[in-house]
């Protein structure tokens, strides 16, 4: 872990571990939306188990998955660690706010907490019961006798029968859309992507990012809660 704390000594250091570890996370919604995409599917949740199966059991999909946690333990820890260093650094706050600053970057720790318990909710709700199954916990996580998979189509579909669920994660998928529309550019002009030529490109193409997948996810728990 001393390459941790050396970046955390340094203040170039902090800022790109935060934008590499963004940028990762980025990455993994786009393929973990795709996927959740297939609950959509009329097909009785064929769809969604098969792709279960394979993220569950493809040896290169759960190194990805080892680096995703590191990953997103990273971004909370840096983001705690700068949020407590700025505290210490104005403890009575600014008199004056630059509004020229938009209102997602001068909230970036409420948004950040709101997705926080939300990945807690979720991890509990569906990974820890698909993980637990094995040890006779989750069983709340049903077989298929016809397939040798879990039935994690049953699982999602009765979890977002719950109003507070379905409201919970809106909610935070709206978290997550003012979340990315400040921290996609942030992250590139971090590591030195900043041009006339491309900045334009990467600030449109941020605010549909945030738009378009945070949009994604909420549809999904929305759709399966009214279609009962």
């Amino acid at each position: 872990m001393n390459w941790l704390v050396n970046a955390l000594t340094s203040t170039i250091g902090r800022k790109v571990l935060m934008a590499l570890s963004g940028l990762f996370l980025i990455l993994f919604l786009v393929v973990h939306l795709v996927g959740n995409l297939q609950l959509l599917k009329s097909d009785g949740g064929i769809a969604f188990n098969t792709y279960a199966k394979f993220m569950g059991h493809n040896p290169l999909i759960q190194t990805v998955s080892i680096l995703n946690f590191v990953f997103i333990l990273t971004h909370i820890f840096v983001s705690l660690f700068l949020t407590i260093r700025n505290g210490k650094a104005r403890p009575q706050g600014y008199a004056y706010v630059n509004n020229s600053s938009t209102w997602s970057s001068r909230n970036m720790g409420i948004l950040g907490t709101i997705i926080l318990v939300f990945l807690v909710v979720h991890l509990v709700n569906f990974w820890g019961k698909m993980k637990l199954t094995d040890f006779g916990i989750g069983s709340y996580v049903e077989h298929d006798t016809t397939q040798d998979y879990l039935d994690l189509y049953t699982t999602t579909k009765a979890a977002f029968q719950d109003w507070w669920l379905v409201l919970l994660y809106v909610v935070s998928m709206i978290a997550l859309a003012f979340h990315l529309s400040h921290g996609f550019q942030s992250a590139f002009r971090t590591l030195g992507v900043n041009h006339p030529k491309y900045t334009p490109f990467l600030k449109g193409l941020g605010l549909a990012f945030s738009i378009i997948v945070p949009a994604g996810f909420a549809i999904i728990p929305v759709y399966m809660f009214l279609q009962g």
